[in-house]
């Protein structure tokens, strides 16, 4: 394995938006199309993937499930013993789930009267030059209905658990009854949702005040948040960059105080992402391990449904009631039980760190810096660092990349003639190029991906997580001539999605929590990924970063309980 070299490139190619991006989308969409495409899918290293050799056929099933061969299954999706809320001590700036429950079991306020300010803030974050856009739907007495029913509880001392009362968003991917669903389009949704999605459902049951639907890129197809039909959901830390995506409401509406967690979705680094870019904590579990049921099927070889939350604590908790077998989903029938044991244990003596150093290293010095302090504090508690190797990393984004758009593109076959013109000219360009893959492209792709998981399996026999930065980068500018159409930008993409998609490839779970900030004041994101059916042990370690690492408010930013 030694003898194996970094292979990871920059990917390199103009940057386009506006009038030219319009231009582009007419080439790729008629006869200079195969040109066009022909280039693009060299950039992106399609050759290179056809030319490599596979000896193995393509998996009859998703690697995960074969990993679940022989492992306990959970035979039902009760929750395991939630954890108690965490103090994080002076200096926190945040409200967590806890703090809810806590100011409810005391009487020092009720749900009714903070859902009035989580609507009062809504129409405030929507009244400001620029305008928040992080929630794009909200039937006002459908909240309150929730806070009322919860507020009784509370009264009677029968609350429901621990998120009974907590505001929580839900993307604009999953199914909320009483809600249109749009995937982030203005041609979707025309007709509300009769039935919640499994893991809103879930919440639902568990008391949560589901506040309404929350911003997107549109059908998850980019990882900035610029949408030109609801707008760009704004950074708090700094409205005028990018939340990343494509959970980029979920990512501003916690960040922002609406809720202290969303429910996001992830086929490429869509909780992760907007969850580093916006200092907060977002875990994509292992496949399967929390249901796809209601959410929009986009992506499904790769699609992961997860939550964002402000702390440690508060993502576990959302993460526990969402995760579960449901035999409306195959994919999440295979999994073992859920125990949380341990989660907040912050010795780490016998934990081993894998890094693999040169990727580690592949993103800005602000990042790196942060990262290894990140490091240094964890060594501390008595982990210890470890040299592994990730080889054909090239490799994997391209296979990661043909997987993704080949699923985007069957996902949209049906609607694509009648709608093509309505979509973004960013997603139309992509989908343009993607058509342009071959049947024999995606089982290749899929090929590869065995072999990819290989290599991800070796490096994890030798250390029990892979840590990385979240991104390359922190949020970029949100560029005024890309309101109107969304933007090619080939090279910050593969900044941004860096480290996160092999995590969808082989279906491995990882989270980031914050790590620090750059000297513009911007969050970096720090990530570990784990063996299948880690996330307490991820949730462990992020809980030993959130414990050494101060944390900031952002500039926009409101506190719901008084």
């Amino acid at each position: 394995m030694s003898g194996w070299a970094y292979d990871l490139k920059d990917l390199e190619a103009p940057r386009t938006a506006g009038i030219l991006l319009k231009g582009l989308v007419k080439l790729a969409e008629g006869r200079g199309g195969e040109l066009l495409a022909a280039k693009f899918l060299k950039d992106i290293g399609v050759e290179a993937l056809r030319a490599s050799p596979v000896v193995h056929g393509p998996a009859a099933e998703h690697p995960i499930l074969r990993r679940a061969r022989g492992l306990p299954r959970a035979e039902h999706a009760t929750p395991p013993e939630l954890p108690a809320a965490v103090e994080h001590g002076e200096g926190w700036p945040f409200e967590t789930a806890g703090d809810f429950a806590a100011a409810y079991q005391r009487g020092d306020t009720w749900p009714s009267e903070v859902a009035e300010r989580l609507i009062a803030w809504q129409a405030a974050a929507e009244e400001m030059s620029p305008p928040l856009r992080a929630i794009i739907a909200q039937e006002v007495e459908d909240v309150r209905a929730e806070a009322r029913a919860s507020t009784a509880r509370w009264a009677a001392k029968v609350p429901l658990g621990p998120l009974d009362g907590v505001p929580i968003g839900i993307k604009d991917e999953l199914d909320q009854a009483g809600y249109p669903t749009t995937v982030g389009t203005k041609f979707m949704g025309k007709e509300r949702a009769i039935n919640d999605a499994t893991v809103v459902r879930r919440l639902r049951a568990a008391g949560a005040i589901l506040y309404g639907k929350l911003n997107m890129h549109e059908i998850g197809l980019g990882v900035t948040g610029l949408n030109p039909h609801h707008g760009p959901a704004r950074n708090p830390y700094d409205p005028a960059r990018a939340t990343g995506g494509s959970s980029s409401g979920p990512a501003a509406a916690v960040a922002a105080g609406f809720g202290p967690i969303s429910v996001g979705a992830d086929g490429g680094g869509s909780i992760r992402i907007p969850a580093s870019l916006c200092g907060l904590v977002g875990l994509k579990a292992t496949f399967g391990r929390v249901s796809e049921v209601g959410a929009a099927p986009l992506c499904w070889s790769v699609a992961h449904v997860g939550p964002l939350a402000q702390d440690v604590r508060d993502c576990a908790v959302a993460y526990a009631i969402m995760a579960g077998p449901d035999r409306h989903d195959v994919n999440s029938t295979a999994q073992p039980p859920i125990d949380l044991t341990g989660w907040d244990d912050l010795d780490l003596a016998g934990m081993r760190l894998g890094v693999f150093r040169p990727w580690f290293e592949h993103a800005d010095a602000a990042i790196v810096s942060a990262c290894d302090a990140v490091l240094e504090g964890l060594r501390a508690r008595g982990a210890t660092v470890v040299e592994v190797h990730l080889p054909e990393l090239a490799l994997a984004r391209t296979a990661h990349m043909v997987t993704i758009t080949c699923e985007m593109v069957a996902s949209q076959i049906q609607i694509y003639a009648k709608h093509r013109r309505d979509y973004g000219h960013d997603v139309r360009l992509n989908l343009a190029l993607s058509r342009r893959l071959t049947q024999a492209d995606y089982i290749h792709a899929q090929r590869i991906r065995v072999r990819i998981g290989e290599h991800f399996d070796e490096a994890l026999s030798h250390c029990d997580a892979i840590v990385t930065p979240s991104t390359a980068r922190t949020a970029p500018l949100l560029p005024p001539d890309a309101f109107d159409t969304g933007e090619s930008n080939l090279n910050d993409t593969d900044r941004i999605m860096r480290f996160a998609a092999v995590g969808n490839l082989t279906g491995l779970p990882a989270i980031t929590v914050p790590a620090g900030y750059d000297d513009d004041g911007l969050p970096i994101g720090i990530q570990f990924m784990g063996p299948a059916w880690s996330e307490t042990r991820l949730l462990r370690l992020a809980r030993a970063v959130e414990a050494d690492v101060p944390r900031r408010a952002p500039k926009i930013h409101r506190r719901l309980l008084g």
